[in-house]
Parts: C-alpha cells; sequence; structure tokens
C-alpha cells in the first residue's frame, strides 16, 4: 500500500508543474483576451476572479489525475492498464473545468449563460486535456526510449562478450600430406591467403607479423572457419579475419581491405564487394 502510494506521489509531483503551467496559461489567457464580461469589477477584483479560472482548472485536474493514477495503478495491478487512459482522464477534466468554469462565471462572475458564453468556455477548457494528453505521451515515448536503449546497452555487452569469448577459441590449421600443423586463436589470425598447393597463414605474435604455409587447400580453409563469423572471403586468393580490418578503400575502381597495423593491401573481387560494403 505504501509502495503504491509512494508511486502516485511521485508522479503527481512529475506533473504538479504542467498543471501550474497550464493553470497560469488558462490565466492570462482570460485576463488579456478578455473572452467573458468582467465590467462590474474593479482591476484588483477583475484579477482576483480571473485568477480563480486558474485555479479551479488546477484543482480539477490536480483531482482528477490522484483518482486516475489511483484507479490505473490498481488496474496495473491487477492486469494490463487500458490504452485509453489520457483520452478518458482528459475527458473527466473537460467536462468538470466546463461545468465549474460555466457556475462560476454564472454564480461569482454574474455572467448570463448563452450558447456562446458555453462555447467558449468548453474551448478554454479544453486548452488542458490537450496539453495533458500530449504530455502523457511524450512521457510514454521518453520512458520507451530509456528502456529501449538500456536493452540496447544489455544486448552491447552480451555480444562483446559473445566476441570476445570467440575471439579466444583456437583453430589448428593441418598439412594435407604431413605432421605440420599451426594452432591459433581467432584472435591472432589476421588473413589467410592461398598459395598455390599451400596457403599461407598470416598471424600476430604480440605486435608481430607472422606467416606459416601450410600445404592445403583455401577451399578447406574456407569449410573449417565457416562457423566463425569474424572470417570473409573477399577474393578468389584470400579470407580475411573483421577483427584486423581497418576500412575497405576504393580508388581507380579497384577495391582493397587495409589492415591495422600493417602496409598489406588485401584485394576484393566484385562477388564479394557487395557483402562487404554491408559490414563496412
Amino acid at each position: 500500500m505504501n509502495t503504491r502510494f509512494n508511486r502516485i506521489v511521485k508522479v503527481m509531483n512529475e506533473k504538479v508543474k504542467i498543471m501550474l503551467g497550464i493553470s497560469f496559461a488558462v490565466f492570462l489567457f482570460i485576463l488579456f483576451f478578455q473572452p467573458f464580461p468582467g465590467d462590474r469589477f474593479d482591476f484588483n477584483n477583475r484579477l482576483l476572479f480571473v485568477a480563480g479560472f486558474g485555479a479551479i482548472i488546477f484543482i480539477i485536474m490536480f483531482l482528477v489525475k490522484i483518482v486516475w493514477l489511483w484507479i490505473s495503478n490498481r488496474i496495473r495491478h491487477d492486469g494490463d492498464r487500458a490504452e485509453t487512459d489520457p483520452y478518458l482522464s482528459g475527458l473527466i477534466v473537460l467536462i468538470l473545468s466546463s461545468v465549474a468554469f460555466n457556475f462560476y462565471l454564472r454564480y461569482v462572475g454574474m455572467v448570463s449563460i448563452s450558447f456562446y458564453v458555453v462555447f467558449k468556455v468548453a474551448l478554454i477548457c479544453l486548452i488542458a486535456p490537450v496539453i495533458l494528453i500530449l504530455y502523457d505521451k511524450h512521457s510514454k515515448l521518453t520512458n520507451l526510449k530509456d528502456s529501449l536503449s538500456l536493452k540496447i546497452e544489455a544486448l552491447e555487452k552480451k555480444i562483446l562478450l559473445y566476441e570476445e569469448e570467440s575471439l579466444n577459441k583456437s583453430i589448428e590449421f593441418i598439412s594435407e600430406t604431413g605432421p605440420d600443423k599451426l594452432s591459433l586463436s581467432i584472435a591472432e589470425i589476421v588473413f589467410v591467403r592461398s598459395a598455390d598447393n599451400y596457403v599461407e597463414v598470416t598471424y600476430k605474435e604480440g605486435e608481430n607479423f607472422r606467416k606459416k604455409l601450410i600445404r592445403n587447400t583455401l577451399k578447406n580453409v574456407e569449410i573449417q572457419l565457416r562457423q566463425y563469423p569474424n572470417f570473409i572471403r573477399c577474393h578468389r586468393t584470400f579470407i580475411v579475419n573483421l577483427h584486423h580490418v581497418g576500412k575497405l578503400h576504393h580508388e581507380s575502381g579497384q577495391h582493397w581491405l587495409s589492415i591495422k597495423g600493417a602496409d598489406e593491401k588485401i584485394p576484393v573481387s566484385r562477388q564479394y564487394l557487395l557483402k562487404l560494403k554491408e559490414l563496412f
């Protein structure tokens, strides 16, 4: 019970400022545009009379929001909250404020109530629910944005963790005709190049780049690396590790990839260009 009450108080504290702003706007509008006759009042009394409109609209908005928040919290506790909440509460504010304004004009301002007066009252009272509805919509969108930002941040952390775990996995390149083999982590492999009946594996050892020839085909290596998304075929003779790629370059109709910390230019074939453009 205390938690629900504290939630209502917190939300009301956020909305009191907008309610005061609406009340002040109504006060200024009636004071300067004088939509209702007030000749029977002197200047000071007229200010008090006009201030009454602002006070009425503020009290009605405040009371309706307190009751509506209580109802909404009960609904949210038992099930889903209705989507029409802001519109229904706005309609209640419009009806109550219109009735209150007409009584105030008739019995305090001694104004004769006509259809035209009622119409002007309804238009003025429409200001409050419209602004409240827009404010509620803005608040919902802001909360949704914050919630999505937190989810995106959590997903980015999971992706980063997954990438770190993936980069630490080991791959073993084995020669087809001999005992020669090379075991490396994914993070160490820079690119693999076809060299006739061999593949040349370029890898990073600390800050230095090393090369190792293994008797195998690039097709076999591609099949071996296919399960790891870091590796991509960019040319009929090259497979690169995206972890070490700087950027995609284009000059004089030619495309190539640069490698971070090295002067290597990895050629890019037309058949692989579209996929690489999606990544860079």
